[in-house]
This record gives C-alpha cells, sequence and structure tokens, in this order.
C-alpha cells in the first residue's frame, strides 16, 4: 500500500493498522466534533454522531508517529474530556494548547463563537522547535465551500513548516477536502490523507494531483 504522498480511500483505523509503526513524523488532523454536526446546506460529518472510533483511531496514529514525534488535533470543545481520555489512553502527552480567532462568529448561543481550537501532543519527550509559534493564530475564512468544516491554509501551513522539516511525512487521517495536505505540499514536506467520505476524497485527490 503506498504510505507516501498518497490520499487512501476509507475506514482510517483499519487503514492505519497495515502502516509501519514509527513512520510518520507529524501529524495534523481534524478529526469529528461528535456534535452531529449539519450545516446550513445540510451537510453533514460522518461519524460525527459516535465516538465509538475515536479511541482505536488515536491508539493507531500513536503507534505509526515516531518516538519524539508530534500531533495536533483540533477537536469539540463540548467533548473536551473524550478526546483528551483518548488521547491519554492512547499514550499522547498534552505539551501545548492552540487557538485560532475567528474575524467572524461561527455560531451563536450563549457566546459569539469565534475561534477553533487545537491540542498539541507528544509522543514521549519531543524537542522543541528551532522557532517557537504563537500559541493565538490568526484564521481564514473559507466559506467550507469544498467541506463542512474546511480549514485554511494559512495557519495549517504555519504549524507544519514549525514541527516538521522540508522531506519529512505529514499524516492527516480524517483528511476531508484535503486541506492539511496541500499544506504539507506546498511547504515541501511529503504526505499521506486518509478519507472515509468518497466525494471528499475525490475533492481531496483533485486539489493535491491536478
Amino acid at each position: 500500500m503506498e504510505s507516501r504522498n498518497a490520499i487512501l480511500h476509507g475506514d482510517c483505523i483499519t487503514l492505519m493498522q497495515r502502516l509501519q509503526s514509527g513512520s510518520v513524523d507529524f501529524i495534523l488532523t481534524d478529526p469529528p466534533y461528535l456534535v452531529r454536526y449539519r450545516d446550513r446546506h445540510g451537510r453533514t460529518v460522518a461519524n460525527d454522531d459516535n465516538a465509538t472510533w475515536l479511541k482505536p483511531a488515536f491508539v493507531e496514529m500513536y503507534r505509526l508517529l515516531r518516538p519524539g514525534g508530534l500531533a495536533v488535533s483540533f477537536y469539540g470543545w463540548n467533548h473536551v474530556d473524550t478526546f483528551v481520555d483518548a488521547w491519554r489512553t492512547a499514550g499522547f502527552r498534552i505539551v501545548g494548547h492552540l487557538v485560532f480567532a475567528k474575524p467572524y462568529a461561527s455560531s451563536r448561543r450563549y457566546l459569539h463563537h469565534t475561534h477553533e481550537q487545537a491540542y498539541l501532543l507528544a509522543k514521549g519527550q519531543a524537542p522543541s522547535p528551532a522557532r517557537h509559534l504563537d500559541d493565538v493564530l490568526p484564521w481564514d475564512y473559507t466559506g467550507n465551500r469544498l467541506h463542512p468544516t474546511q480549514k485554511p491554509l494559512r495557519p495549517l501551513s504555519a504549524l507544519i513548516r514549525t514541527f516538521t522539516r522540508p522531506g519529512e511525512l505529514v499524516l492527516d487521517p480524517f483528511c476531508g477536502s484535503g486541506s492539511s495536505l496541500v499544506a504539507a505540499k506546498a511547504t515541501g514536506r511529503d504526505f499521506l490523507g486518509i478519507e472515509l467520505d468518497r466525494r471528499h476524497h475525490m475533492t481531496a485527490s483533485l486539489r493535491i494531483y491536478s
């Protein structure tokens, strides 16, 4: 199975089980938030209505990450305890928290929601980067044109440049429309994406290979 500069279609747990331990240098991923998300066009996210996949997926990510490697995972703030439990069960150490400041509110109820968030996770003792990144980063509006929760390239590229070197391998097991893979390729890194939804897999492939 091709495991470098490829976008695989299928269940990420099954596909990751076929990959070599310690073969990935950095993980940057945006898994479902467990919130039964539905946008104004009625689009949903696969497996956003259950957490059965969460622990086994991060167990495989931990296995694939090289010792001393880092991972960045977005998460749903209202299920933070479930995500933290999954990360710690897999073996990750939490070593940082990132906030992405939006110039707009993505939703309103008790508060205007004007940020996204992610945790920085380590496998063992990860060395500090040569240049430190601020833990609050700007966010660009994508319009979610390609995916209901499409992430912008600018902050993803900043993360990849900070925590990897050119030629290293970036894994995203929930790659959606492929933004993390586009950012990896643009910064001279190798990439490996996995996507369950056939339509999003096609979108990511078109963005990368066209």
